[in-house]
């Protein structure tokens, strides 16, 4: 039971310091500031493929982090589904010192990344290509044209008495320049588009909380959910007991193993992930069965996606493709399989 405790434990204290990364370059990006500018390359002509090969990185952190760029807005979906496809949690890491030979080590490793780069940055385009063309399909809501043009007459009105304001009174506008000075500052229209932090407004104490205390309690609030979701599924494998659901997937028939280890690998917990890799590494399910889990398997991600509430339609609908997606991909490599052999 202890053990369980434990692990959740250290599964979180490693996530940690990626949900504190993210949380600061959420900020860095929502400021405006030269680094964050470069979060255009996120969602750049690249990104499926960058996050296909980010999400082969044997850690559940790179998928937490999509999804909360997604979340944000900074990530499109198509970039999102590529990492939630090439992660893999840690079953490559149990695959290398398994007791399989080492050319099948080798072999089905590479061929498990092989295969989930070149799927994730397909699906990822694919969806990418899809929302490109249906936004401009779809036309602009009549209330949307609305809302800009009573912005862009408020904007001009506001320029108009702003200059009359500046030829009548020139000596009130130097006197508020300091004034002036701030508001800009806060609206970041600084002239290269870049927010620099008012030290005479915000303080050092201003920038260290905007950067780096509202981050950790972000960060800690997200840590905090995903200990308690942990020991949920920790003591959920703890008292069915890994042995039982190895057997059972031992024992599940070749047809039936697809659907059982892509339901296995959608649980948000590093266990079903290696379960799926020591299984398939004693000879218990096959190749396809096992690339199915892994293909479904997106580590926490999910649980950022559910912890928000209201977007839980959205969130079904990604939950439902990612299942359907490692069940066909599961039976089509089965099949292919068979003709092979």
């Amino acid at each position: 039971m202890w053990d369980v405790v434990l692990d959740a434990l250290l599964d979180t204290l490693k996530l940690f310091p990626f949900l504190l990364l993210l949380y600061i370059l959420i900020e860095l990006m929502e400021h405006n500031t030269r680094m964050g500018r470069a979060s255009a390359a996120l969602a750049g002509r690249w990104a499926p493929l960058l996050g296909s090969a980010t999400g082969l990185v044997p850690m559940c952190g790179f998928s937490v982090m999509a999804a909360k760029l997604y979340e944000k807005k900074y990530l499109t979906l198509g970039t999102l589904l590529a990492v939630f496809i090439a992660t893999s949690d840690e079953a490559f890491l149990v695959l290398l010192v398994s007791e399989l030979p080492w050319p099948d080590k080798l072999v089905s490793i590479l061929a498990m990344c092989g295969a989930k780069l070149v799927l994730g940055a397909g699906v990822g385009y694919a969806f990418d290509l899809i929302g490109k063309t249906r936004s401009r399909l779809l036309p602009m809501p009549q209330a949307e044209h609305a809302c800009d043009e009573g912005r862009a007459e408020e904007h001009d009105h506001a320029r108009e008495e702003e200059h009359v304001h500046g030829a009548g009174h020139d000596h009130v506008r130097d006197e508020g320049h300091a004034e002036e000075h701030d508001h800009v500052c806060g609206d970041h229209d600084h002239e290269h588009g870049e927010f620099t932090v008012c030290e005479h407004k915000h303080g050092k104490y201003g920038t260290l909380s905007l950067y780096l205390l509202s981050p950790l309690l972000h960060a800690l609030k997200v840590a905090a959910f995903v200990l308690l979701v942990n020991l949920a599924f920790g003591l959920m494998f703890f008292f069915i007991g890994e042995e039982n659901v190895i057997g059972f997937l031992q024992g599940s028939g070749y047809w039936y193993q697809p659907l059982i280890c892509s339901a296995l690998g959608f649980v948000p917990n590093c266990a079903s992930s290696v379960i799926l890799a020591e299984v398939y590494a004693m000879g218990g399910i096959s190749f396809g069965s096992c690339f199915a889990g892994l293909v479904v398997n997106a580590g926490l991600g999910y649980l950022v996606l559910f912890k928000n509430v209201k977007a839980w339609r959205r969130t079904l609908a990604i939950c439902a493709f990612m299942l359907a997606l490692g069940i066909a991909v599961g039976y089509a490599v089965n099949g292919i399989a068979l003709l092979i052999a």
